[in-house]
């Protein structure tokens, strides 16, 4: 996440306007959402006599800018809002919100405005596809930008020498842990077998943090005629593409394949460690990841957490996880000389998200 007492400042190339902001994270704390605040930097001479906007987005990319087919954009904005900084329509002493504004207009002198805009309560959080390495362009994601600019009107084309863009996040917090423990079982009964076999998956809490191991204990009694064997823990990331697509990409980022085996008639009582990194997933096409800012690292996309009444269509991508156990069963078919296999898998879903960082 973006340090503290670092102040993020950027300038267009003609120098006409220039953006400050104390940080780049925004919380969505679920109840509210942190708003976005920061101040830019007029030269009157450079903007002469045009006006000066503030424009805060959110938009939806799934291709590059100058792909274009049969009219189709391959971006939409899902939010957009622009406020005119200048000349000021308001009394500036009105428009402060924080004390880093208030430092940053003293430090800055009087060709400095503040700006202020609060996030609407349906936006997703920033995250994006990660491309493979032969993919060319903008990757796959929901981002978030503050804009400066000059111009005679905000609708008027806007000139690149004469704005300024700075990258953003909206992200989230692990909420409070509820009491439940997650987990999943089943009983599976087989032809020509008397006995069924019943396998239960736990986990010992319903979030986890990155970077954290996560336990998984594996029960099974196995009842039946049937041996089973290949016994595989994966924890899955499953990401949708809600907004234009349907798309779905389900990849295993942690899997561990065991060689237990659990003959008929025996039982099977163990805990597997497993821990999804982003470091073992590198340069893997359908990975979702955290929004990414530039030359920062990120790490796996968190848990995404819809609020109620919000249509899951505009998020642009949801991520989820689960737990997956599966192992493979052996049967003979034929008096013995035909050996036939198949799958039973379990599934726990949880929670993978960032803790809340202490107060101070």
């Amino acid at each position: 996440m973006s340090p503290k007492h670092v102040i993020f400042k950027k300038l267009s190339r003609d120098k006409s306007v220039g953006v400050y902001m104390a940080k780049r994270d925004f919380v969505d704390h679920c109840d509210s959402i942190d708003p976005v605040d920061g101040v830019v930097l007029i030269d009157p001479v450079q903007v002469k006599g045009k006006k000066v906007f503030v424009m805060l987005s959110c938009t939806f990319r799934y291709g590059r800018d100058d792909m274009d087919v049969m009219g189709v954009a391959f971006r939409r904005d899902i939010f957009l809002t622009t406020r005119q900084v200048y000349p000021e329509l308001q009394d500036k002493e009105r428009s402060i919100h924080t004390k880093m504004q208030e430092k940053l207009l003293r430090k800055l002198g009087d060709n400095a405005i503040p700006f202020f805009f609060e996030f609407p309560d349906n936006l997703p959080c920033s995250v994006c596809l990660q491309p493979a390495p032969s993919d060319v362009g903008k990757r796959c994601a929901v981002e978030f930008e503050v804009k400066a600019f000059c111009a005679e009107n905000q609708d008027e084309k806007i000139e690149k020498r004469s704005s300024v863009r700075l990258a953003i996040r909206k992200i989230q917090y692990a909420p409070e842990d509820s009491k439940t423990i997650p987990s999943s079982e089943i009983t599976c009964e087989f032809l020509m077998s008397d006995k069924p076999l019943h396998m239960q998956v736990s986990l010992e809490k319903e979030t986890h943090y990155h970077g954290e191991p996560i336990k998984v204990s594996v029960y099974i009694n196995n009842s039946s005629s049937r041996s089973l064997k290949d016994i595989t823990v994966a924890v899955e990331q499953v990401t949708n593409v809600v907004l234009y697509s349907n798309d779905k990409y389900v990849r295993a980022v942690a899997l561990e394949e065991t060689s237990d085996t659990v003959p008929p008639g025996t039982t099977l009582k163990n805990v597997y460690t497993l821990i999804p990194l982003l470091a073992a997933n590198k340069e893997r096409r359908g990975i979702a990841l955290d929004g990414k800012l530039k030359h920062e690292d990120t790490c796996l996309a968190s848990s995404s957490i819809v609020k109620e009444e919000v249509l899951k269509e505009v998020q642009g991508m949801l991520v989820s996880y689960k737990v997956v156990v599966s192992f493979c069963h052996t049967y003979s078919h034929f008096c013995e000389c035909i050996f036939c296999s198949s799958e039973v898998a379990v599934e726990v879903p949880f929670r993978l998200m960032h803790p809340k960082p202490e107060p101070g």
